[in-house]
């Protein structure tokens, strides 16, 4: 399993546009990604929960990336992150 934390710099966090995109995103690996944010974790493709988690600017979560490639899929993932949110 990859893991890796990242702040939220999108002044507004991760609400319905970035969440599809990121949701899209994840959609082309065969691992599963898991985002956390304190004792709250979601399956990162599950959009409505992911919305529901209510990660606004400056909160820090953690997203763990596990199956067959995880390792890309773990290093595209932080790089879309960085990028986008």
């Amino acid at each position: 399993m990859k893991s890796f934390e990242y702040t939220i710099t999108d002044p507004v966090g991760i609400h319905a546009r970035p969440a599809g995109v990121l949701v899209k995103e994840i959609k082309k690996y065969g691992s599963t990604v898991t985002v956390r944010k304190g004792e709250k974790a979601v399956n990162a493709l599950k959009l409505m929960a992911l919305m529901g988690m209510g990660i606004k600017q400056g909160d820090t979560i953690r997203v763990d990336i596990e199956g067959a490639d995880e390792e890309t899929a773990a290093a595209e993932i932080e790089a879309f992150f960085k990028a986008n949110l």
